[in-house]
Parts: C-alpha cells; sequence; structure tokens
C-alpha cells in the first residue's frame, strides 16, 4: 500500500515520494555514460575532422541524438557502437553539407568574378594533410581500422556498406596515403 504518492505522467501512475524521478534516473545514466565515452567519441570525431571545436560539436550533437533514443536501446553495452555510428554520420553529414556550401561558394563567386583565395595549409604536417585529402568515407574508414582498431565487418556495420567495400575503401585510401606523403618527403 502506497499512502505517500506523486502523479507520474499522463496515465497517473503512483510512484512513491521517496523514488528518485525518472528524469534523474535517466540523466544520471546519461551522464554516466558521457563521462564514460565522450573522450573516446571526441578523438573520432577530430581524427575525422580535423577540427576541435567540430570534433565537440559532434560529440554533443551525437549525445543529444542518443539521448532521445536511450530508452529504446535494446542492450545498453550496445551504446558505444549506437555512439560511434552516430559520431561517423555526423561528420559525413557535415562534409556533405561543406561540401555544398563550397560549391554554391564558388558558383556565386563566378558570377562576381572574383579570385578565390588559397588557404595556406603549411603549419599541417604530411601526414594530417594526406589523411584530409581523403574522400571522407574512406578517412571514416582508415581511422575506424587504425585508431578504433575495428574489424571490417565492424567498419561496414558503422559506415553502413560490405566488408568488400571497406577492404577496397581501406585500399585505396592507403595509396593515397603512400603517395601523398612520399611527394611531402621528396625534395
Amino acid at each position: 500500500m502506497v499512502q505517500n504518492v506523486r502523479s507520474s505522467g499522463v496515465n497517473r501512475i503512483a510512484v512513491p515520494l521517496d523514488a528518485p524521478a525518472p528524469e534523474l534516473i535517466e540523466g544520471g545514466r546519461l551522464a554516466e555514460l558521457y563521462l564514460r565515452h565522450s573522450d573516446a567519441a571526441r578523438r573520432l570525431a577530430y581524427l575525422l575532422t580535423g577540427d576541435t571545436a567540430l570534433a565537440d560539436d559532434l560529440t554533443q550533437e551525437a549525445f543529444i541524438r542518443l539521448a532521445g533514443r536511450f530508452m529504446h536501446i535494446r542492450e545498453p553495452v550496445a551504446f558505444e557502437a549506437y555512439l560511434r555510428r552516430t559520431v561517423v554520420n555526423l561528420a559525413n553529414s557535415h562534409f556533405r553539407r561543406a561540401g555544398k556550401e563550397r560549391t554554391k561558394e564558388r558558383r556565386l563567386a563566378g558570377l562576381r568574378q572574383t579570385e578565390a583565395v588559397e588557404v595556406d595549409l603549411a603549419f599541417r604536417d604530411s601526414i594530417q594533410r594526406a589523411l584530409f585529402a581523403l574522400r571522407p568515407k574512406q578517412r571514416a574508414a582508415v581511422v575506424l581500422r587504425f585508431y578504433d582498431d575495428l574489424s571490417e565487418r565492424q567498419i561496414a556495420e558503422v559506415l553502413g556498406c560490405r566488408p568488400g567495400t571497406v577492404k577496397s575503401l581501406i585500399s585505396r585510401a592507403m595509396e593515397i596515403l603512400r603517395t601523398e606523403v612520399s611527394k611531402e618527403d621528396a625534395p
């Protein structure tokens, strides 16, 4: 028999007054997951984007998106995989949007007939330049394989493609990286 109760939700479920509020319980679990997984998500986002501020934003956005689906995750141990996939998808979306913006800017610049200003990337080292010269999906495959040490099957799940496609992406990316790095090393 529950004498001291509070009403919870639309269905008027009787909850003892001394029980913690559901939002505090979930916030606590989500906060715990954030503390446990945010650093790895931020590192993954940085390796995908090369921008610390953008990596922070993508990490925050990934947790915001997962918070809404948190109650529907069947296996809490799968949270890390959901988070990784969300970070990769957000990074890919960012690059897609950025590509569209660059195309629009070039088109507008052509209409104005002004010269494009080239960005000097001399401050970045050769590996980083070569990594960011890759297509986003290639870069994601390389980062997930060599940084996160995922198998080709796991990478295929994250990227939403077949393991054979992952092999191809990594093989081509490594070829490009070797070529770009050797150009940098040549006198």
